[in-house]
This record gives structure tokens, sequence and C-alpha cells, in this order.
């Protein structure tokens, strides 16, 4: 029988995942074995402690890629830059002049986690026909690990194209992942086909199951944080995959699922009665709800009450507004919005890398906002008038002089100087997804889907202003506005709120991206549709900035227009606006497909 090497740190890597409080029994047996110990399959995968240790084993993993992946989704793009403390292969990134030793265009990296959920498949399917677990365990842990693998093969059809080799057994080296002849190359439409195909076949789409006691299985608290949130949403994955394929309808049917969790049973622990109907939490909970005016506590730019003509009351701290989202605990706040979030301890590998990429107190001071991204929130306008989008202020700031990605910084950087807390202690956090991407993908495949009006809805002031015909008139019996519930699902939405008769429709507090933002409506010129798109486009860049979508992003789009300037001019505006000599040869560069993938070496 095949022997693995089990070796202390692979699990001192899984342990930021769980702590030593999880209860995993396994783990501390295996802890407890010298890293020279060789153990047959047979004897790792024994019962259900055994595979969820195998499972926290290859996120612990995954979270080794966190440097790569934002390197590859954000400098690739347009609202990230070098420093001049950044090496010679960020440069290449950066300015797309990428050679073939290139550690951050490695797809390595990637098939080496590949590999490791190929591995914990195989022996789930081993481990169910031979009676140790059970089928309902099984079904939750071989979807988790299975749409984990299909998330990391997107990653790698976005950045290395119709080079990919579909590997869905575990390798015996991670050479061979490159052998044409044993693994054919695939072209990225076919390789979106089996992902599709692939990940729409799992047994257990929802995430998994939470007691009452909020202890069961794999998730559970530790060092007062829950794990819920760090396994990925299968339901927002297939949404994206099928956005990319041109299914508008049904990602649109799959990221519904997750804007109303409470009636779709799909992400909810009701036993404390947070999210019974007709409740603040109900009403709030992945909808994109608007601000709480008279206290703030909300994850909206706000100002102070009846200072909103004063910048200086700008709600900037870490426990209220649109900042707070990244630097509060996991709360019911946090809960609306946040889908995946994988966190690092400075007790446990891998380290946070994002201090070191961001920070110029404590870290290297690497990557920094580029011009063409402050120019974005520069250029928006406030509904109070102010000429900036607030959340730029929240993203990148200007600490020792130089402008600072603070973003990922919240939990190192004390919350008022922004001097390190301990520059020893590096704690962060990995920001995979949350509902406002949701939301954005959603009125993107609406829009797509002929459903315009409701996609600017959800961008701009949310679907009860939009739907109203005369907004803030007050005693008027809202029957039939603020609603789309003479269309079909998934695009019916009761965002009614009236008195006579009393309506508190499911939507009623929804803002829109915007709304929320406290900007002002984003303007339809020319054909609705594509201007719509474009709206969506340029929004993800504002609201999601640095949190690894906009390459992605750009690349859907220029896909399905057809129209590869979109990708080259994003990136021509980025380096010209700083300066780099290269921006002309990146946007010639770029105005031929092939060149948008990395060399698959």
């Amino acid at each position: 029988m095949k022997s693995i090497s089990i070796k202390k740190k692979f699990f001192v890597g899984a342990m930021v995942l769980v702590g030593l409080g999880m209860g995993i029994s396994s783990c501390k047996k295996v802890l407890d074995k010298q890293p020279e110990t060789f153990l047959t399959t047979g004897q790792v995968y024994r019962n259900i402690f055994d595979a969820d240790a195998a499972i926290i084993g290859v996120y612990g993993k995954f979270m080794g890629l966190a440097k790569q992946y934002l390197v590859l989704n954000e400098l690739r793009a347009d609202l990230m830059q070098v420093t001049d403390n950044a090496d010679a292969f960020m440069r290449e990134i950066n300015q797309h002049t990428v050679t073939a030793n290139n550690p951050y265009a490695d797809p390595t990296p990637f098939y080496a986690v590949i590999n490791s959920c190929n591995d914990v498949l195989k022996n789930l399917k081993i481990m169910l026909a031979d009676n140790k677990i059970k089928q309902a365990e099984y079904d939750q842990r071989y979807s988790d690990i299975g749409a984990l693998r299909s998330w990391i093969y997107l990653q790698l059809g976005i950045h290395w194209g119709d080079q990919v080799r579909y590997v869905t057994s575990p390798l015996e080296t991670l050479a061979s992942a490159k052998d044409v002849a044993n693994y054919p190359v695939v072209s990225f439409d076919q390789l979106l086909d089996s992902l599709v195909n692939f990940t729409s076949t799992l047994p257990h789409t929802r995430p998994y199951p939470m007691g009452a006691t909020i202890n069961t299985g794999l998730v559970t608290n530790v060092d007062g944080s829950n794990t819920r949130r760090f396994f990925i949403d299968k339901f927002a994955l297939l949404g994206d995959l099928n956005l990319w394929k041109g299914n508008y309808n049904k990602a649109a049917t799959y990221y519904r699922s997750i804007m109303e969790p409470v009636l779709n049973g799909y992400d909810v622990d009701n036993a404390n009665g947070l999210y019974t109907i007709g409740g603040d939490q109900y009403y709030q909970q992945s909808r994109q709800a608007f601000a709480s005016v008279a206290d703030n506590r909300d994850l909206c730019v706000g100002y102070i009450r009846f200072k909103e003509s004063d910048q200086g009351s700008l709600i900037d701290n870490n426990t209220q507004g649109w900042r707070s989202m990244f630097a509060r605990g996991q709360d019911n706040l946090w809960m609306q919005q946040w889908l995946w979030v994988l966190p690092f301890n400075s007790n446990f590998a891998p380290e946070n890398p994002f201090v070191n990429m961001f920070s110029n107190s404590g870290g290297s001071y690497l990557l920094k906002p580029s011009q063409e991204a402050m120019d974005k929130w520069n250029g928006q306008r406030q509904t109070n008038g102010f000429p900036f989008d607030a959340r730029g202020n929240f993203t990148w700031r200007t600490l020792n002089g130089q402008p600072v990605i603070v973003k990922y910084l919240y939990n190192y950087l004390d919350a008022s100087s922004f001097i390190p807390s301990n520059p020893l202690q590096k704690p962060g956090q990995w920001f995979l997804n949350r509902v406002s991407n949701v939301h954005l993908h959603f009125a993107e495949a609406a829009n797509r889907d002929g459903q315009r009006k409701l996609a600017a809805a959800l961008l701009n002031q949310g679907i009860s202003t939009t739907f109203d015909p005369t907004p803030g008139v007050t005693g008027r019996d809202v029957t039939n506005i603020m609603n789309t519930l003479s269309e079909p699902y998934p695009y019916n939405f009761d965002a009614r709120n009236g008195e006579t008769p009393r309506y508190r429709g499911d939507w009623h507090r929804n803002a829109g991206i915007r709304g929320c933002a406290r900007v002002i409506p984003a303007a339809i010129v020319g054909d609705s549709t594509l201007s719509i798109e474009s709206n969506l486009l340029n929004e993800g860049a504002l609201e999601l900035a640095y949190e690894g979508h906009r390459w992605s992003d750009l690349v859907r789009i220029s896909i399905r227009r057809n129209d590869p300037a979109i990708l080259a001019n994003a990136v021509f505006n980025k380096l010209s606006k700083d300066g780099n000599p290269g921006a002309a040869a990146a946007r010639t560069k770029l105005l031929d497909r092939k060149n948008w993938y990395l060399p698959f070496k």
C-alpha cells in the first residue's frame, strides 16, 4: 500500500484554522509522531476525526496561496502598483513582461493544493465504501473539498488560459501535472464545462451543518471565532462558474440563495432566534442593508447624525461603518457581509503575508495603490456633495508620507495611531468573498438576462427606491410599487415599505451598493446593457479593491464583449499614470488575448 509522510509542519499549517481546542482527536496523535514517521493511508484515514483533520490540512495548505493569489489578481490589473522595494518578479507581473522563472507565474503551488484535494477525495470514497464514515458525512466533506478544487482550477484557467491540465486523481509527483502525454491540455472553455459539470453534481451544496450549540463536526468556536466562514461557499462558486459560462439565469439563481439565506434554509443557525422573520437581523442578513443613521452600527459609509455636512464627522473606526467590516470580530454585522474568510494566526504557519506586502511599518512595503485606483475613488461624488468616495479613505491611507493599502492591516495596526500594536504579532485575514461581490455578480447576470432595471437598483439606490415612482412620499398604498413580484424567480423581490396597508417586504432595507457607500447613482449612458455592465465593473473596483477580484472581472467582461481593449486600456491607464515607460507596449501586448495568460512552465 502506498505510504505518505505525515510531517508535523503539515498539521501546524492546518492548526491556524482550528487551534488546539477544536477537538479533532487525531490531530494530537499525529502531532505526537516524529517528523520522519511514515503511516499508511489506512492508518491515516481511520474515522471521521481523521477525515476532518485531512480537510483542515488541505485548507492549511491552501492558505499558502494567499500571496500569489493576490499578486496575480490585483497587481496584473489596474488598481495596485509596485513600490521601489518590490523585486524584479513583481515588476514583471505589474508591466506584463513575465519571464519563465517568475515564481508568481508558477502554477505548481496551485497543483500542490489540487493534489491534496485529489488525495482526500479518493480516500473519502474508500472510507465510505469501508463504512468508516456515514453517507451524510461523506457528502458534506467530499463536496467541500471538491468545490475547493474547482475554485482553484478556475483560478488556473483565469491566469493560464488554454494551457491547463485538468487532473482529478492524486499524482506521484507535481511535475507530472505538466506532462501533456498523460494529462492533455484543455482550453479555458472546456475547463469551465468540466468545472460546471462536476461542481453542479456535488451531493451537498450547502455549508457544513451547525447545531444549536455550534460545536458539531467542522463548525465550532476557536479563540472567539466560529469556523463556519472558513470553508468555501459552494453556491457562490456555482454562481461564478455559470456567470463565466454565460448561463445567466442559473448564475442568478445560485446567487439568490445566498442573498436570502434564511428563506432558503441555507446558512443560518437560528437557535438564538436572531433570524426570526420580521426581525432586524432577518431583514439585514446578506441584503446590503441601508445605514443605521442614529448610531452608525452598520457596514455603510456614514457621518455623525446631524453633522453630515461636516467632513470631519465621517465615521472612521474599527467598530462602526464600512471600515469596520475589515477589522471587527465575528459579530452579527460581520456575519451579514462575509462569506469566506481565512484568519492568520501569529502562532501557526503559514505566516500572514499581507503585513510584509503592504505595511511600511514592520513590513517590506512592496505594493501600494495605483494612481488610477486613487483617481477612481476621487472621481466619485457623495450624496452630501463631498467630491470623493470614502471607501477609498478606508482602503488606503497616507502613512509616514506613503500611500498604504490598509484593508489587510486593521488587525495589525493600532486603530487610531496606525502604528503596529505589536510588530512581532502579525494577525490578519485573507478576504476571499463577501455579500457585496455576490450582489454585483447577481446584478451582472440579471443585466445580461434582460433585468436591467433590477441590476441598476442593486448597484445604485436599492430596490425600494428604484421601483418607486415617487420616492419619499408617505401615507400611500405601496401594494403595487417597490417590488418586482411580477417577475419570475430569481428576479422577484419584495421591497415594499408602507403603512396603509402595512408592508415590510423582505428587501425593504436594501440600499444598493452605492447607496450603502453614500455615493450618487452611476449614470446610464447609451446602450443600457453595456452601460450598466461597465458601471458594475467600475463599482467592483471601488467596493472590492485588493480583495482578489479585479483581474478576473476585467477578463470576464473583455471575453464576453469580445473586446480586449477593456483589459488593455485598464492596464495602460495604470502604468501611464504611474509613469511606467512600458505602458504602451503593455497595451499593445494585451490587445491579443493569448497574451493575457501566463507561461505554463
